[in-house]
């Protein structure tokens, strides 16, 4: 690890102790009441029982704010894979860490309107950080409320206008390799209404080749008191993307120049692009003080065409689906119950047809179309029945206990053949009952201490369920898993934050992508995972007086990932660290803000050595980045403010992987391609101009 790391530590903590000990002579900062917004978790943060994290708007815009999910390696246990603007893997407590592109085993929601796929392939990096109020990330098995998402469930809040606050808003972003976004937006609110919308333009050269990047983006969200007991709530979210790929290289290329593409990636001028468009409408009714319900309707498509080395994928996925829950709130014996009963239904439509790649023959001219060479479609209908009850059985001690029923059929039709009858097949999976049983114990108003324990799984996903012949293979069962936690929350002083949380989630059925030719995958049920760790959080905030405001922030996880009884080909792995993921993380930052109008925001992040094959014979090398943020606002006029910042990412130059390839094999005697390197250190400037109305 290297010396400016140590010190970048030794200071943060001379600096927390300091503040602990000026403390004493200082009027205490008050840290604030953190309430819970997402519909399944309203409520006080301490007093859930549950790991929870939350991120609001000044936390998310710490970053360079072009990505929605840079930020999240800053909470414990989440850990973020960025290979490029388009190519992230998120990770909740190494779930998910062996997948091979993407995002799978979390599930993800705007607002009411899932992100997610019905078998829980997820991208959030649609949504703008422009559009986002908050970020609030369940972590662990917590299937009760949500159905299908081993890992945990990320819901996405979005911004909305407040009473009597209508602004315009103008503003632009420039910095390294080419980055360029535009912005522009809108909000508008009376006593019984508010819209807000935005649009966006981000693009980027790339640090490396075949990387251009061009995302458009237009987001509505509105909401109509109807009544005094209704509210409408109207979300949209439309994104046009093409983005070229630069995929994965090995490890000799990787010193040799870590700028270049992939050969074959960079002579076909592979990319993708897409349009995506999600709506949602959400009724609000309160029945009495209480008895409440919300229902949703919801709608997500997404037409994308990807041409890539060894053939052209063109796809189309429609969803359609709705959710409805009733809550009822009392008292009993004067101690407050909670409870809520609901249903989410998904009817998901899935065609791809795939086509030879010509690029070979037609030199310097890309990717060019051939024959087709495959062309099926699958429907899938997910029903989830979910409830969740809170008792207050003793002033200090709260019991909780939710329940969720699921179950999943599916139809493919293999639509390239050349017999009369096209060829149908069917699958389900059987009903799968996930419960949860937790506990709050109140030590002092202040301190909490918690256990849960909670059933969750994930569907396979399309690839995963499809042989090399483009059937179904029914021989597949849904990735199991068992969390078993106990947790702290606490405050000290009114400045001091802290959470602890110790877990084990043990998880059966293990879906392995199986590589059967060059970049095609099948899945199966290979094994078990034990995933045990430890995460830690601080916050800590300090007023020196009035014009010097300070807030330290650290998190830590603790990994002790492993397979357990798996074999793969013959090979025995058991005993071996999961693929995929770091055993430990560290972030750690200062928040500065003088006399209100300038913040200097620092942040380190220290990512251990990673497993990149179930044989842990090969390892990416731990790294080190060092982010700056300056923000400065200046009163033009009493409605008019321009906003002022500045950014270094990677400020030591560091040369890492951001993301690596699991299980990468090399085809033809060539080595295998693990890497995806990161920038190197780099810049960006903003400016905005916002005018309240």
């Amino acid at each position: 690890m290297k010396s400016p790391f140590f010190l970048y530590g030794f200071v943060f903590v001379i600096f927390s102790c300091w503040n602990a000990q000026a403390q004493k002579y200082q009027d205490s900062t008050l840290l604030d009441q953190v309430i819970l917004k997402a519909p399944s978790l309203q409520g006080e943060l301490t007093k859930t029982p549950a790991a929870v994290n939350l991120l609001e708007t000044p936390e998310l815009n710490r970053g360079s704010t072009n990505l929605l999910t840079e930020i999240f390696n800053r909470i414990p246990g989440v850990y973020t894979q960025a290979g490029a603007l388009n190519t992230n893997r998120i990770t909740i407590r190494g779930i998910g860490s062996r997948a091979q592109y993407g995002t799978n085993r979390v599930k993800a929601y705007f607002s009411e309107i899932p992100l997610s796929t019905g078998d829980g392939e997820t991208v959030l990096n649609d949504i703008d950080l422009e559009a986002v109020d908050r970020v609030e990330i369940i972590k662990g098995p917590n299937s009760s409320l949500y159905g299908s998402g081993l890992g945990g469930v990320i819901q996405v809040m979005p911004f909305q206008s407040s009473e009597n606050q209508s602004f315009t808003k103008l503003s632009s972003v420039f910095g390294s390799y080419g980055l360029q976004k535009q912005t522009a937006s809108l909000g508008y609110a009376k006593k019984n209404a508010s819209v807000f919308a935005s649009y966006n333009h981000l693009k980027q050269e790339g640090y490396r080749e075949n990387a251009d990047y061009d995302r458009k983006t237009f987001h509505l969200n509105s909401s109509i008191q109807i009544s005094e007991k209704s509210q409408l709530h109207i979300l949209g979210n439309f994104t046009r993307l093409k983005a070229y790929i630069s995929s994965s290289i090995s490890l000799s290329v990787f010193k040799e120049n870590p700028r270049q593409a992939a050969f074959t990636w960079k002579t076909a001028q592979g990319y993708e692009s897409y349009d995506r468009f999600l709506l949602g409408i959400s009724y609000e009714y309160q029945f009495s003080e209480k008895l409440a319900q919300t229902t949703s309707f919801f709608t997500n498509y997404k037409d994308a065409y990807e041409p890539r080395p060894f053939d052209i994928l063109k796809q189309k996925a429609y969803n359609l689906g709705a959710r409805t829950r009733f809550t009822y709130r009392d008292q009993v014996f004067q101690l407050p119950i909670k409870a809520s009963i609901g249903a989410e239904i998904l009817q998901e439509n899935y065609s791809g047809s795939n086509f030879e790649n010509l690029y070979e023959e037609f030199p310097n001219q890309g990717s060019v179309r051939g024959v087709m060479i495959s062309n099926l479609e699958q429907n899938r209908n997910y029903y989830n029945v979910f409830a969740q009850g809170e008792l207050q059985v003793l002033p200090k001690l709260k019991l909780v206990g939710g329940l969720n029923i699921n179950a999943t059929n599916y139809t493919l039709t293999n639509l390239f053949t050349e017999e009369v009858a096209t060829p149908t097949s069917e699958g389900k999976f059987e009903s799968i009952v996930a419960p949860r049983a937790a506990a709050l114990y109140e030590i002092t108003p202040q301190k909490n201490v918690y256990i849960n324990l909670s059933k969750g799984f994930s569907i396979p996903t399309v690839d995963e369920t499809l042989t090399p012949r483009g059937n179904i293979n029914n021989t597949l069962k849904p990735e199991i898993g068992w969390n078993y936690e106990l947790g702290f929350k606490g405050s000290w002083e009114k400045n001091l934050y802290i959470e602890l949380a110790l877990y084990s989630i043990q998880v059966s059925d293990l879906l392995v992508a199986e590589r059967v030719e060059n970049d095609q995958y099948i899945g199966k049920n290979a094994g078990k995972t034990n995933h045990n760790g430890l995460e830690f959080l601080l916050r800590y905030n300090w007023n020196l007086n009035q014009n010097f405001q300070f807030q330290t922030y650290a998190s830590a996880e603790l990994n002790a990932y492993s397979f357990d009884d798996f074999n793969d080909e013959g090979e025995d792995f058991s005993g071996n660290e999961l693929t995929g993921m770091p055993d430990h993380k560290i972030n750690l930052g200062v928040d500065a803000v003088i006399f209100k109008h300038f913040s200097l925001n620092t942040n380190a992040l220290w990512v251990a050595e990673i497993p990149l094959n179930d044989e842990n014979l090969v390892y990416s090398d731990a790294y080190q980045l060092l982010n700056l943020k300056a923000f400065y606002r200046l009163q033009l006029l009493p409605k008019i403010e321009m906003d002022f910042n500045l950014g270094i990412n990677n400020v030591l130059n560091e040369s890492y992987a951001a993301s690596i390839l699991p299980n990468a094999v090399g085809f033809g005697g060539k080595e295998s391609r693990y890497f995806y390197p990161g920038n190197n250190r780099n810049f960006y400037g903003g400016l905005s101009l916002s005018y309240k109305l």
